[in-house]
């Protein structure tokens, strides 16, 4: 593979197209898809797990949440790993560590076993996730590879919206186990067909260490963080166990820092980090997740607390917003290679804000497809182009070495943006959370997204780099 680096008077030389590489991406999408599908999918079945297992809040709590902590936290370990021992291979170890770890979910009959296996998922999502990713930079180049990487943007954004529709239909369905269930025949099936499909190269036997201490460190302080932000909608931003986390996390970002200016082989080079392109990157996905994850939080409590909806009519209403998303996924990634990431994101972020504002008239008579969809619908099509400008702008800016691990970054900022999210809008909607006919917390919680949205488009319009990303194909120096 050869890259431009930009210099003037330089030549880029196109790399041979991989063959079966549409193929290929079609299986690792399809392995990221039950990774995001179950970052959502347990929610509109807690009531029926909570009943079947005899959980109480806090436990319920942990099965969502534990999930997220594991895979936002050990995810940059898990994108160097992907770099050092290769990519395929952390691929195949991650995937198959998540599909038995679903097995053992959805035979939990206590919730220690649901929780350890929510663990364990998480564990497996962290390996596979920045993997794939890395594989999808090295198989397709140039406007192939914004094309690809505003699918996989897709998967990010319509997988959310697919686990709630999924959810609501199991758990009416089979039952809550087959949230889980489901995913051992994808799981399978990939794991079958994807090392005939990409076969093994130089990448593979790259080699190198491994800055173990930095991974723990990290993995340590990032799991604070979300469990501080997780707990802060529980206690508010005041609360003891919130300011404790939070402060031990900040102390653990420092130690990282310190560990990483030392290290001979550092987990993740501090100059990575301060990129513009890779800063822009976490920045866009950072609020695009949080924006997303909030709103599908409040949309699945309005439906089912105030307007009484079942989880089936949940699930179900949840079908046109994935569809949404993806197609502001796959518009964005055509937008990209033609006007570049910056009007992209600020145009995403734009049709947040007109989708949240909408939002904030919901009532407690209203039709739910008429008081929700309208405004979600606006919401979740922005959302879906800015994710794609996350992805492409951080990706096409770094050397193939490090893409395991800038992934990895990014995508850790997914799951944090999520408990940013989240713990932000139980807090302001805590009103409306705690009482059926009280739907002005709700209100505010979608006016704080519209507010969210306008601020992260004035500074996308500063932060994401201009230029089309399809054009820069090589380290972007």
């Amino acid at each position: 593979m050869t890259h431009g680096h930009g210099h003037g008077g330089s030549t880029a030389v196109a790399a041979p197209a991989r063959p079966g590489r549409w193929i290929a991406l079609t299986l690792l999408c399809l392995a990221q898809a039950m990774l995001v599908v179950d970052i959502t999918v347990v929610q509109v079945a807690l009531p029926s797990i909570g009943a079947d297992l005899d959980l109480d809040r806090a436990a319920l709590t942990w099965v969502v949440t534990t999930y997220t902590v594991c895979f936002g936290g050990l995810m940059v370990l898990g994108g160097r790993i992907a770099d050092v021992l290769g990519a395929r291979r952390t691929l195949v170890a991650g995937l198959t560590l998540f599909t038995a770890a679903s097995l053992v979910c959805g035979l939990a009959a206590d919730g220690a076993v649901l929780i350890g296996g929510r663990a364990a998922q998480g564990v497996g999502a962290a390996l596979l996730s920045p993997a794939a990713l890395a594989l999808i930079t090295r198989l397709f180049e140039g406007a192939e590879r914004v094309r690809a990487l505003g699918i996989w943007a897709a998967i990010g954004g319509g997988g959310a919206a697919v686990g709630v529709l999924l959810s609501g239909l199991l758990t009416a369905g089979p039952g809550w186990e087959w949230v889980f269930f489901v995913n051992l025949p994808v799981g399978v099936a990939v794991l079958a067909a994807l090392p005939a499909i990409v076969p093994r190269d130089a990448a593979e036997h790259r080699g190198g260490e491994i800055d173990v201490p930095g991974g723990l460190v990290v993995t340590a302080a990032t799991a604070l963080l979300i469990y501080g932000l997780t707990v802060a909608g529980d206690e508010g931003w005041t609360g003891p166990a919130t300011l404790v986390a939070l402060a031990a996390a900040v102390a653990g970002y420092a130690l990282f820092a310190a560990i990483e200016r030392g290290a001979r082989t550092p987990l993740l080079r501090l100059r990575t980090l301060g990129r513009r392109p890779v800063v822009s990157g976490m920045f866009v996905m950072l609020v695009a997740s949080g924006l997303m994850l909030t709103l599908f939080f409040l949309g699945s409590l309005y439906l089912q607390h105030t307007l009484r909806l079942g989880a089936l009519e949940t699930g179900l209403l949840f079908l046109p917003v994935a569809v949404a998303v993806t197609a502001g996924a796959h518009l964005g990634a055509r937008l990209v290679s033609r006007i570049g990431g910056r009007t992209v994101a600020v145009a995403g972020f734009g049709l947040v804000a007109v989708g949240a504002a909408l939002l904030t008239q919901v009532g407690t008579g209203d039709n739910a497809y008429a008081a929700l969809l309208p405004g979600f619908l606006v919401a979740v099509l922005g959302i879906g182009a800015a994710f794609v400008t996350a992805t492409s702008t951080t990706l096409a800016n770094v050397p193939p070495g490090e893409a395991g691990v800038a992934s990895g970054a990014v995508n850790t900022f997914h799951e944090v943006g999520g408990g940013v999210g989240v713990a932000a809008a139980s807090t302001v909607a805590a009103s409306s959370i705690a009482a059926t006919t009280e739907v002005s917390g709700f209100a505010d919680g979608y006016l704080l997204c519209a507010v969210a949205a306008a601020v992260a488009a004035v500074v996308s319009l500063v932060l994401v780099p201009a230029g089309r990303t399809a054009a820069v194909t090589g380290h972007g120096h």
